[in-house]
């Protein structure tokens, strides 16, 4: 029996995954909030197997959340579920710390599939289209071809610096930032940090999440 715990704002999706489980002995919901905040003290007191989490929660991100439950609890299974179907969000669920990725729209017996990897596999990542991600994911990098430098010059813009704060940063002048700048948008096709971010983003030259202590 894999004692699954659902966090997940959508109460038809908490109540159909309940349903889905009650029609397979192999599964058993044993906890559901809709809550980030619930959820450490439910898993806490449930003590699952599994835990399935939605990317979009009513008090905030999910993602952290797993984060979170795979740092206090390494063989736990944590599904990462949602509506969100982008290369982005199955990175972000991967570098997380999720053992399964798993769209809504998905088949039963892909989300079965995804409940039952993780329950035996917490650490080993799974996801429909994971390959194809890999391959495009090779694909853009290839087509922008950043240097080490100018990915990190790319973090930094992610993370709200001003050139000058980006030459402090990283010890070069304030020209040699504003060429790396510069160069970053030409290899983009950008006009603003807005259009390089938004493209960076898309393609997964970066994530949301800001780097520790910025």
């Amino acid at each position: 029996m894999i004692r699954t715990v659902v966090i997940d704002s959508d109460t038809l999706t908490r109540y159909g995954l309940s349903m889905l489980a009650g029609a397979h002995p192999d599964v058993e919901v044993v906890g559901e909030t809709g809550s980030a905040v619930e959820a450490a003290a439910l898993v806490e007191r449930a003590r699952p197997d599994v835990v399935v989490v939605d990317v979009e929660l009513a008090d905030g991100n999910g993602l952290p959340l797993v984060r979170a439950l795979r740092d206090r609890y390494a063989d736990l299974g944590i599904v990462v579920m949602t509506s969100l179907d982008t290369d982005d969000v199955l990175f972000r669920a991967l570098d997380h710390g999720a053992s399964a990725f798993v769209v809504k729209t998905a088949p039963v017996i892909e989300v079965l599939g995804a409940i039952r990897h993780a329950a035996v596999a917490a650490t080993s990542f799974t996801a429909t289209g994971l390959l194809d991600a890999l391959t495009r994911r090779r694909e853009q990098e290839t087509k922008f071809a950043l240097s080490p430098r100018e990915r990190q010059v790319l973090t930094l813009l992610r993370d709200g610096l001003s050139i000058p704060e980006i030459a402090g940063t990283i010890h070069i002048s304030k020209s040699t930032a504003k060429t790396y700048v510069a160069r970053l948008y030409d290899k983009l096709g950008a006009s603003s940090r807005a259009q390089a971010l938004v493209t960076a983003l898309r393609t997964g030259l970066i994530n949301y999440e800001p780097t520790p202590g910025s």
